[in-house]
């Protein structure tokens, strides 16, 4: 008798240990080594077949091993590409937030100068204007011409107010070598007669004159300046007439402030109280005031300029002809006391010559005198 068992894998084997044909022993034994070599046969084989499956599996696993490898390795390379590109991409961010902030304070800048531009533009427009409604001057063509070149030169001239001080004068030789001749000898002796004699010091003037003037012009919005006005008229009169006329509304005017005669050119300033006044009165340009009962008289009115200094560049000058007398004791009248000045200083004796002007500032008193080139000097005391 056998009884068969079953191994884990399901092979199925019988187990011949138990019981024994006892008639044929080797028979059965070699039954059993063949029944156990081809059970071994099957054993080795599937033995391989786990070693192939398993070479294979290892196999699968190494390759499935490189190819995460190598992926891990690409996905790294990736990863370092996206982040170099994102941080490309954020520095062209920033450069283009760099740029569109860099236009918009540009597009800023060029609005303001555009404004400024238009300022400008318009103030020049407002001095043309201006310029094409000066009052009139008469002018009469004396024969001389002078080249185009200087066509757009313009001259000052300077009128500079110098103080005196006491116990001075100043006298201006009609020849700069007398002046300079008293002004080498320094010291001068001058007779006053009765055995009186004063001693003076003479001294170089030297003034600060403008070299160069820049002025920027603007037009006042509350003044006007009225020219083309009449002659015979008397300067307080002249001015109440422009007053009432300029301050009745349906003339265009308004409530006037203050009027002013510039006596130098004639013209009268008109100050309102209001802005909006002076700019109608200069568009119209020419208006009819009555000055006299029944008689009307055609006046120009033009925008008054107020200006402003922007650049003063000076020098200091020396007057050639005109010398500054100092030490003069207060010891008789201002006339004879000059006279006597004069009559000294004219003598070739005394180092003297012409005199053009001459001008005593006694003590105790204050005296301007006003110089202009190559004119006598003025008094304003």
């Amino acid at each position: 008798m056998y009884r068969s068992l079953t191994q884990w894998d399901g092979t199925v084997f019988q187990d011949f240990s138990l019981v024994m044909d006892p008639q044929d022993p080797l028979q059965q034994i070699l039954t059993d080594i063949n029944k156990m070599k081809l059970q071994h046969g099957q054993l080795v084989k599937e033995q391989q077949d786990l070693n192939k499956a398993k070479y294979d599996q290892e196999d699968l696993a190494e390759k499935f091993r490189t190819r995460t490898v190598r992926m891990k390795k690409s996905l790294e390379e990736d990863e370092i590409i996206q982040a170099r590109d994102v941080e490309s991409e954020r520095n062209k961010m920033a450069a283009m937030l760099d740029e569109e902030s860099r236009l918009r304070r540009e597009i800023q800048n060029t609005l303001k100068e555009l404004q400024h531009e238009e300022q400008s533009t318009q103030h020049l427009k407002q001095q043309t204007d201006v310029s094409s409604a000066v009052p009139e001057k008469r002018v009469v063509f004396t024969g001389e011409t002078g080249n185009g070149v200087n066509a757009l030169d313009f001259d000052v001239k300077p009128r500079i107010v110098y103080p005196m001080k006491e116990g001075t004068a100043l006298i201006t030789f009609e020849e700069d070598i007398v002046a300079q001749k008293i002004l080498n000898m320094r010291e001068h002796k001058v007779d006053l007669g009765s055995d009186v004699t004063i001693t003076l010091e003479a001294k170089p003037i030297r003034l600060l004159l403008p070299s160069q003037v820049e002025l920027d012009t603007q037009v006042c919005p509350r003044r006007i300046l009225v020219s083309n006005l009449p002659k015979k008229i008397p300067a307080d009169r002249l001015l109440d007439k422009l007053e009432i006329h300029f301050a009745k509304t349906k003339n265009g005017g308004g409530e006037v402030e203050e009027s002013d005669m510039l006596h130098d050119s004639g013209h009268v300033v008109i100050t309102f109280t209001k802005d909006n006044v002076a700019k109608g009165l200069t568009d119209k340009l020419y208006h009819d005031v009555e000055f006299d009962k029944k008689t009307k008289h055609s006046v120009k009115v033009t925008p008054f300029l107020n200006g402003e200094v922007t650049q003063l560049q000076t020098r200091l000058s020396v007057c050639g002809r005109t010398v500054l007398l100092t030490g003069i004791p207060d010891i008789m009248d201002q006339e004879n006391l000059q006279d006597l000045l004069e009559i000294h200083f004219q003598k070739a004796s005394t180092g003297g010559g012409e005199v053009d002007a001459i001008l005593f500032n006694p003590v105790g008193q204050h005296t301007l005198a006003v110089f202009e080139e190559d004119c006598p000097i003025k008094d304003k005391s």
